[in-house]
């Protein structure tokens, strides 16, 4: 399993539910430990299912990065809530990119984890910033999409460069 890049049209789709039955059980679990070797190995603190090429409502995410404080979030609905803050972010599946985004500074989540359990949690600061970018993933959004104009204008040419390189399926 490897990162897809940017603009891969696997990024850019709306994922799709993972049906009862496949959640909990080997297919979500086995995706979920390869996107963490994934995530890991890019040295990164959250991964998405379209960012390996699988258009489902998977991601994983971890504060610090470590594997062992991962959570497992599958089919996830998210409320943001709180004030809108600037902070900067970046991409694995668009490298050497960052640029200040806003958000709001909290989230509420639903979403079941591997054992097949829903649970519920809320969040604040990056770990929020990560639940969003990731589920944002989910619904074919790049954070690319939620710079200001003037932090478009700063990436184009870098953009540009990473489409040139872009070698389709």
């Amino acid at each position: 399993m490897q990162l897809v890049y940017y603009p891969d049209p696997v990024l850019q789709k709306r994922a799709t539910a993972i049906e009862p039955g496949e959640s909990g059980e080997s297919g979500a679990a086995r995706l979920a430990a390869a996107m963490l070797e994934v995530m890991v190995e890019a040295r990164g603190i959250g991964l998405a299912a379209p960012q390996v090429g699988e258009s489902v409502r998977l991601f994983i995410a971890s504060e610090s990065g470590a594997p062992e404080e991962a959570i497992v979030c599958i089919n996830p609905r998210i409320e943001p809530f709180g004030p809108i803050v600037e902070f900067e972010e970046g991409c694995l599946s668009i490298p050497g990119i960052h640029a200040m985004v806003e958000r709001p500074e909290r989230v509420r989540i639903s979403y079941t984890d591997l054992a097949g359990k829903r649970v519920e949690a809320e969040y604040g600061e990056l770990m929020a910033r990560i639940i969003q970018h990731e589920c944002d993933h989910l619904d074919g959004v790049l954070f690319i999409e939620r710079m200001s104009e003037a932090e478009r204008l700063r990436i184009r040419a870098d953009l540009k460069t990473l489409e040139e390189q872009y070698r389709g399926p």
